[in-house]
């Protein structure tokens, strides 16, 4: 009996031409999310705040646990056309001054010499959730639906793969997942989409990879915003290892 051979219908595409496509569909979503209005607005936005300093990040913290982007009570009216909500407690913070002193030496004219000097003073910031106003720019995207294909294979690996445990429970926050650095563990809310809940588990693995404890940059501190972002981006190119190596 002679030997079968399979032969490839035209429409039909190779591995190799498949993965070439969907990294070209990738890297253009990509591109498209830098590329986009809403992630300039973003960036306009953010550059607003201040970059705080490890000491003053803990001391928002200890004041104000669920803060997530800070700002004075001008800068919300002024730079995000926002309003501190009447009865509000401010979060103190310790802000740079400068002033100027008089100096034993005189200059050539004969006149007493000015130097500038830094010091520091309290200031008083508030937290977005103290404030109404329009919302502030934004890169998310809401709540993803569809199946994916060999769901359970593709939930076990991750599980398998993550450094720290993955559980899913029924948050009541709104939130669909999040990533705790105190407990080491991540938490994924239940009852999404199989889609969603994937692309959950792989954004919050970004986060403990990119913002747990030990891999902070302490000297360079970021918002809670940018670690979404960044937190996105390292999404996107996981997916798209995922879909090369799969």
């Amino acid at each position: 009996m002679g030997r079968n051979y399979r032969t490839r219908s035209p429409d039909r595409k190779t591995q190799k031409e498949r993965i070439k496509e969907i990294t070209e569909q990738l890297e253009a979503g990509v591109a498209a999310v830098f590329e986009s209005d809403a992630y300039k607005a973003y960036l306009k936005c953010m550059s607003k705040f201040h970059n705080y300093s490890l000491n003053n990040t803990l001391l928002i913290a200890l004041q104000r646990p669920d803060a997530s982007l800070c700002a004075s009570y001008t800068s919300w009216q002024k730079d995000h056309g926002r309003q501190v909500r009447k009865g509000e407690k401010g979060i103190k913070i310790i802000a740079p001054c400068k002033y100027k002193v008089e100096l034993e030496e005189k200059d050539e004219d004969g006149n007493q010499k000015i130097a500038e000097r830094t010091g520091f003073k309290v200031v008083t910031t508030f937290d977005i959730s103290q404030t109404d106003g329009p919302e502030l720019p934004t890169v998310g995207v809401n709540e993803l639906v569809g199946e994916v294909g060999d769901y359970r294979k593709l939930f076990n690996a991750l599980t398998e793969m993550c450094p720290v445990p993955i559980y899913t429970e029924d948050i009541k926050n709104g939130a669909k997942g999040y990533y705790s650095d105190a407990d080491r563990k991540i938490v994924v809310k239940s009852d999404m989409s199989q889609l969603q809940t994937i692309k959950t588990m792989i954004h919050e693995m970004a986060h403990e990879k990119l913002h747990s404890k030990e891999n902070l940059d302490k000297d360079h501190p970021v918002d809670r915003r940018t670690k979404e972002v960044e937190a996105l981006c390292s999404y996107l190119y996981n997916v798209y290892l995922f879909l090369i190596y799969s």
